[in-house]
């Protein structure tokens, strides 16, 4: 497959990465030749230096017999009119923009994405996939990364091990004898820098990061087990008040007045803005870092802080004084990876990692086909994947122990009709059901292969 990346910024270069190692046919454009060569020097790409809503530099780029455009420069309107000229010039097939201002992505504008108008394939929001990642923190304020799949109905719960956890040093076998109706699986372990995808007499200790797959309905009890704290957020202080805090407050809004929200906000004309916007949402302008302002937003007796701001250093120091202060759990936003590594030394609870949440969100809409859902774990460490079984894949009709499947490969959950199982060994795997699979990278390509969506794969 023949793909197009505009933009060589982090999102640009992770999805390069992501599907350059997939051996696509890959070509990185961006206006900066800096980050043009530092993709050609650490990827397997082509690249291009120039400005991607150019005909000519879209040519150089071979849009010309390219499969797919993936416009995901700094710029809404380079992104908007890249799609618009590798449509009419060059009839590219499939086009992805990365678009940021609220105002493109009303619904009620949704029509200028036709393609007689703007011909636009699918739209990302990273704003709008932040504030929706910020969310499910708060929903589960103990992990430290969520996400759902199976239409809802079942959870990816990132869980850091503490001392306190009531069961360390016991084998993974012996937890699902211990635990027998509970519908939850471990599928990943971080320990001391490294994930891997653990066997059933795998113990679990103190430090460790681990991943786990559970039903909707059993996520308080996992959390519970794992000596994680279930109580809801109720008293949130927002630190941020642009489009992502704004999205998150109004959210919470919507939830009905047991949830209390206070925002913070630096800039006055930002928080004017989000006060007009929002109705029972106390907004504060000030800075985040001022324990005053912090005292001021009752801090003290928060349930959580969210900072949400663009400045990454701004939200790790204010989301350290707001804990200090008697905030019970610090969520923190975090655009350069190299900081996620302080997050545990700070007594940060939780990071939302930007560029994993919209490379996720692109990587979803680039496997369509039977492939529903696509989430990138850590940096690019694991992916998992949502995916309905075809009649015609080697898994289909075996029981999972069966199965060739990777050692770096664990199946998290599994959706017959409407209900979701917690899969064992004897689980039989059948056409139409909808599995999840926790996969390491580099296993990715066989999974897909055991899958067969190659054929219809993009």
């Amino acid at each position: 497959m023949k793909v197009i990346i505009c933009g060589a910024g982090q999102v640009g270069w992770q999805i390069a990465r992501h599907l350059s190692s997939e051996r696509n046919d890959v070509t990185v454009v961006d206006s900066n030749a800096a980050l043009v060569h530092r993709a050609m020097d650490t990827l397997d790409v082509q690249g291009i230096a120039g400005f991607a809503s150019y005909p000519d530099i879209l040519e150089q780029a071979g849009a010309r017999d390219a499969d797919m455009i993936i416009a995901a420069t700094h710029s809404d309107e380079v992104n908007m009119v890249t799609c618009q000229v590798a449509h009419s010039v060059f009839e590219v097939p499939r086009k992805i923009a990365r678009l940021r201002a609220r105002s493109y992505l009303n619904a009620i504008y949704s029509d200028l994405y036709r393609r007689d108008h703007l011909p636009i394939d699918v739209v990302i929001s990273p704003e709008r996939e932040v504030a929706e990642a910020a969310l499910s923190r708060l929903a589960a304020p103990s992990a430290f990364d969520t996400e759902s799949f199976l239409d809802g109905r079942a959870q990816l719960l990132g869980i850091t091990l503490d001392e306190d956890c009531p069961v360390l040093d016991t084998p993974l076998r012996q937890l699902t004898d211990l635990f027998s109706t509970l519908r939850a699986i471990v599928v990943g372990v971080r320990r001391e820098g490294r994930l891997f995808v653990p066997e059933a007499g795998d113990q679990l200790f103190a430090g460790d990061q681990i991943y786990v797959f559970c039903e909707t309905g059993d996520v308080h009890r996992t959390l519970e087990i794992f000596g994680k704290s279930t109580d809801s957020s109720e008293r949130v202080v927002i630190l941020g008040g642009g489009n992502v805090g704004l999205a998150v407050a109004r959210a919470l809004e919507a939830r009905g007045a047991k949830v209390r929200a206070k925002v913070i906000e630096l800039d006055r004309q930002v928080a004017e803005h989000a006060a007009d916007a929002l109705e029972r949402t106390v907004v504060l302008h000030g800075d985040g870092m001022d324990l005053a302002i912090l005292r001021e937003a009752g801090v003290g007796r928060a349930d959580a802080i969210l900072a949400v701001t663009d400045d990454d250093k701004v939200n790790l120091l204010s989301s350290v004084r707001a804990k200090a202060a008697g905030a019970k759990m610090a969520i923190s936003l975090v655009n350069d990876p190299t900081l996620v590594s302080l997050m545990e030394p700070l007594g940060i609870d939780a990071y939302i990692n930007p560029r994993a949440t919209t490379v996720s969100s692109i990587l979803r809409h680039i496997r369509h086909g039977k492939v529903r859902a696509v989430y990138s774990v850590g940096d690019a460490e694991a992916e998992v994947i949502e995916a309905q079984v075809l009649g015609t894949s080697p898994i289909a009709g075996q029981r999972i122990r069966d199965t060739d499947l990777p050692e770096g490969v664990l199946v998290g959950a599994v959706m017959k009709g409407e209900e979701v199982i917690r899969p064992t060994g004897a689980t039989r795997i059948d056409e139409g059901d909808v599995i999840a699979l926790f996969c390491l990278s580099g296993d990715v390509p066989e999974v897909e292969r055991l899958l067969q969506v190659s054929i219809d794969f993009f």
